[in-house]
């Protein structure tokens, strides 16, 4: 634990743990949430303990909101745990290109990144909310998810990290026409996976706060499991609903701490 971190920015951070853990459970880009909020009630720890810290706070909740979708939503464990592979060895390989990250560059870049998501969903107003097509996936639609959602992603979780969880679901939508509930459940799956990935390497590089992390880990975990028993129940308005607030949210905050708070 920080020695100079107050009881406030704890408590804080912890309510921050608990609503990443609900977003992420729900559509993904909780760390949009967790991320500032440790950057800022840390603002003196190294950018590499932040992303590592703020991995082993995610882990959990995205495990246990994947163990809620499998068990209860119509999900493709074999095709969800091939991508989750290929997001393994590719956060492997962003987490160990992390530590030279600055944390002066991460806000605008977190910025680049929530505005085309916004774009993205604001000009596709049905994406995602039409019933995922029926039989099997193509071959090469498959291999477009490996290398896309799976390496591609996979590298940008162990980098940087936030948005993951949405741009999972974005793209799981958009190449094997699933629908947002499903893609969700399929993103917890290969989430958990990225997660993994980059964990070990900030583990093995010494740049993780851990009794942080595990304390803000229970709070992600409470909030990821009442995430996804709503979206189960609510379905895909809901689920494209909650990206759509939490994006423009995310992206009037930071927009705020880049230009008026500097």
């Amino acid at each position: 634990m920080p020695p100079d971190i107050s009881l406030i920015t704890l408590a804080l951070l912890c309510l921050a743990a608990l609503a990443a853990g609900w977003i992420d459970a729900v559509v993904g880009g909780g760390g949009l949430l967790l991320l500032p909020a440790l950057l800022v009630g840390l603002p003196h720890t190294p950018a590499a303990f932040i992303l590592g810290t703020n991995k082993s706070t995610a882990i959990v909740g995205t495990t246990a909101a994947a163990i809620t979708y499998v068990r209860k939503a119509p999900i493709d464990v074999r095709n969800g745990l091939r991508i989750g592979l290929a997001a393994l060895g590719g956060s492997l390989a962003g987490a160990f290109f992390a530590a030279g990250i600055n944390s002066e560059v991460l806000r605008p870049l977190i910025m680049a990144v929530l505005l085309a998501v916004l774009a993205f969903i604001l000009f596709r107003p049905s994406f995602g909310t039409a019933p995922a097509l029926s039989g099997p996936v193509t071959r090469q639609r498959v291999l477009a998810a490996i290398l896309i959602a799976g390496l591609g992603l996979g590298f940008y979780d162990g980098l940087i990290g936030p948005g993951t969880g949405a741009f999972l679901v974005i793209a799981l939508t958009a190449i094997l026409h699933m629908d947002l509930v499903t893609s969700s459940a399929t993103a917890k799956v290969v989430n958990t996976c990225t997660n993994a990935g980059a964990l070990v390497m900030f583990g093995i590089q010494g740049t993780v706060l851990w009794q942080l992390g595990a304390l803000l880990a229970v709070f992600n975990l409470l909030g990821s499991l009442v995430g996804a028993r709503m979206a189960l129940k609510r379905g895909a308005g809901f689920v494209r609903g909650v990206l759509v607030v939490v994006v423009v949210a995310l992206l009037c905050k930071l927009a705020f701490d880049q230009w008026i708070a500097a």
